[in-house]
């Protein structure tokens, strides 16, 4: 989003920092009920807010909105909160903490004194909880799963204490949520360092809060998400079953976005069962409908927060045409999803289209993308990067490698994670 130009840039010139606020929760396709949740604050709240103008703002809700929006603090009036990079000792794990936290916190700070001076001491709690662990999903963009893993289990822990002292149904239904997306991210954490175990106990840890929290939209998201997980991880039908409760829990008020993203899911369950005509029926209809959304322009539901595109779909597709081993679901339109994601996120998918031209036969196209990928995963210390790598490399056998693939094997002799 381009802050420097534009509508942003002249209301804020004219100090109307709620029309500014208006515009970056636009652009993100965030409904004013989500942001309103993550800010601890109610729907209508925001929308006066919003609605504010030249008027005066409460300094505090100005840092949390920019904070959870990603808005440069000039923006809003407030001085730059922008702090130092530093450099962090790999051979000093404690250090390793230390630096994350101090990291963390200066990215927090401005929204932990956001939350409302209000007799609603849970609700501020569970706001900043929140905001804690959208603060740590932004690190994971540039920080080693291996790096953040520890400071998670702290934040999770710190949930759950307090969830204890909850008095009321309705603060531990709160609470419950929060806990719901740490461990969702913890899994994620777990899946990117390799640890399959670990990832499958806090997927369904995710699932478990979700339905203490009494949320059928958050208890979907979660049981897709365990879906997704075991489609990736091959296990094709367990997939499908958890696909197929996700679709029960929300029976008849399945919003747009779950339809089409649990499409998505369904496909990459068929691909992992290797059912091609079933995947390919579920890719055609997840893009109908993620084409369908992008038309709308309706602002996804929390938890989705972000829209579902048909780039999505794409990415969905090559990675089903690596299960399949389909090189010509390997297009050139397809390469178009790599823009999207993190670091992380787009060397899996090089990987999965280097499985494409693998199965294709064009070896040394596929090791010249999947060498690209490995040094990501060696940079991020990924071992679910390094270990899909080393799938590819087992699929090829041959006496006689090309010096692309000597050169890849050279890489990852010796590369523990």
């Amino acid at each position: 989003m381009d802050f420097q130009a534009g509508p942003i840039r002249d209301a804020s010139r004219g100090g109307d920092y709620g029309r500014v606020i208006e515009l970056a929760r636009r652009g993100r396709q965030m409904t004013q009920a989500a942001l309103g949740q993550a800010l601890g604050m109610s729907q209508s709240a925001v929308s006066r807010l919003e609605k504010r103008g030249h008027a005066s703002y409460s300094t505090d809700v100005l840092a949390a909105a920019a904070a959870h929006l990603q808005i440069p603090p000039q923006l809003v009036g407030l001085a730059d909160g922008r702090t130092a990079q530093v450099q962090v000792r790999d051979d000093d794990p404690m250090h390793r903490r230390t630096v994350l936290g101090g990291a963390l916190a200066a990215m927090a700070a401005p929204v932990l004194a956001a939350v409302p001076d209000t007799h609603d001491t849970m609700g501020g709690q569970a706001a900043a909880l929140r905001l804690t662990t959208s603060a740590y999903r932004r690190l994971d963009a540039t920080t080693p799963s291996r790096d953040l893993a520890d400071a998670v289990d702290g934040h999770i822990r710190l949930i759950q204490t307090i969830t204890r002292t909850a008095a009321q149904d309705a603060d531990r239904a709160r609470l419950a949520a929060v806990g719901s997306e740490a461990a969702s991210f913890a899994g994620w954490l777990a899946w990117d360092k390799g640890d399959h175990g670990s990832a499958r106990s806090w997927y369904g840890a995710a699932v478990k809060a979700a339905r203490t929290a009494r949320d059928p939209l958050l208890t979907a998201y979660q049981t897709g998400t365990l879906a997704q997980f075991e489609a990736h991880a091959g296990n094709g039908v367990q997939a499908l079953n958890l696909a197929r409760r996700a679709r029960r829990v929300l029976g008849e008020e399945l919003p747009a976005v779950a339809d089409a993203w649990l499409l998505s899911v369904e496909a990459l369950g068929h691909a992992a069962a290797g059912d091609r005509p079933s995947a390919d029926r579920a890719l055609t209809a997840s893009r109908a409908a993620a084409q369908a959304l992008t038309a709308g322009q309706e602002p996804p539901p929390w938890p989705w927060v972000f829209s579902f595109t048909p780039d999505k779909v794409a990415a969905c597709r090559v990675t089903c045409g690596a299960h399949l081993g389909l090189p010509d679901w390997v297009r050139a339109e397809d390469v178009e999803a790599l823009t999207t994601g993190h670091a992380k996120q787009r060397a899996l998918l090089v990987l999965d289209i280097a499985a494409g031209h693998l199965a294709g036969g064009r070896v040394e196209a596929a090791f010249a993308l999947a060498s690209r990928a490995l040094e990501a995963g060696l940079r991020y210390r990924s071992g679910r990067i390094v270990e899909r790598a080393r799938g590819l490399r087992r699929s090829l056998t041959t006496s006689s490698p090309p010096k692309v693939v000597r050169d890849f094997d050279e890489r990852l002799h010796g590369v523990y994670l």
